[in-house]
């Protein structure tokens, strides 16, 4: 495929070896005017702005996911294929499942369950488990301890419903100690499997249905601070 490609305008070189991936494009747009230092965007087709800049004089990229598997599926494979692009970390929210969890909690994922059926691209004779990759699972972890940010690592859940006709489907989840939920990891780790590349979601607890909290849209664009610093600490160690 040439480049640009169909659903990302940027040139070849436009992007840096590591990219963050919010979900909403004005959370990225965000990033890129308040942490990075001039920071240009690069594509913006569709509304999923993407950009480059430095962090502590390192350059770094962000760039929207939009919302789901197939939306960060075409993204990131795009990024990795055809942008040699090396290291993916997905910053989003998340619903809680745990009732260890409150709002502005911070989850690493280190694997992700899925009731999605993208793997199944791949013809395996079995399930594969998508997982984080550990060298940026320990760069986060490290770069947290640094910045006194506590942390919570553990298995979520890759939804393809955000709606669920099943009210009580998450409880399930719990009892096997699945933190969170969301909709983007499992698809996000896969393709970095698949192209030999590395990919980390974390999330900041957004919502908790269990105990009937949750943020508003305008907090989930603009209050997540911590997870934003600790992912550029740690894009910039890489």
């Amino acid at each position: 495929m040439s480049i640009p490609t169909p659903h990302i305008s940027a040139e070849k070189g436009d992007f840096a070896k590591t990219v963050l991936m919010p979900g909403d494009p004005l959370r990225a747009k965000l990033i890129a005017e308040k942490f990075m230092d001039y920071a240009v965007k690069v594509t913006d087709i569709r509304g999923i702005y993407g950009y480059t800049g430095k962090y502590k004089g390192v350059p770094v990229s962000v760039m929207a996911s939009g919302m789901g598997i197939p939306s960060i599926g075409i993204y990131s494979y795009e990024l990795f294929n055809f942008y040699d692009v090396q290291n993916i970390i997905r910053i989003g929210s998340a619903g809680a499942i745990s009732d260890k969890l409150d709002l502005y909690d911070i989850v690493a994922a280190i694997g992700a369950c899925t009731d999605s059926n993208y793997a199944s691209q791949f013809g395996l004779n079995g399930v594969f488990a998508p997982t984080a990759d550990y060298r940026l699972l320990k760069t986060f972890d490290e770069a947290c301890k640094e910045l006194g940010i506590n942390i919570h690592i553990g298995n979520i859940l890759t939804s393809d419903s955000f709606y669920n006709d099943n009210e009580t489907a998450n409880e399930k989840w719990q009892k096997m100690g699945v933190l969170a939920v969301e909709m983007e990891a499992a698809g996000l780790y896969m393709n970095a499997h698949r192209a030999g590349k590395s990919a980390l979601t974390v999330c900041t607890i957004s919502d908790c249905p269990f105990k009937g909290t949750e943020t508003t849209a305008q907090e989930r664009q603009t209050k997540f601070e911590n997870m934003i610093t600790a992912a550029l600490e740690t894009a910039i160690r890489l």
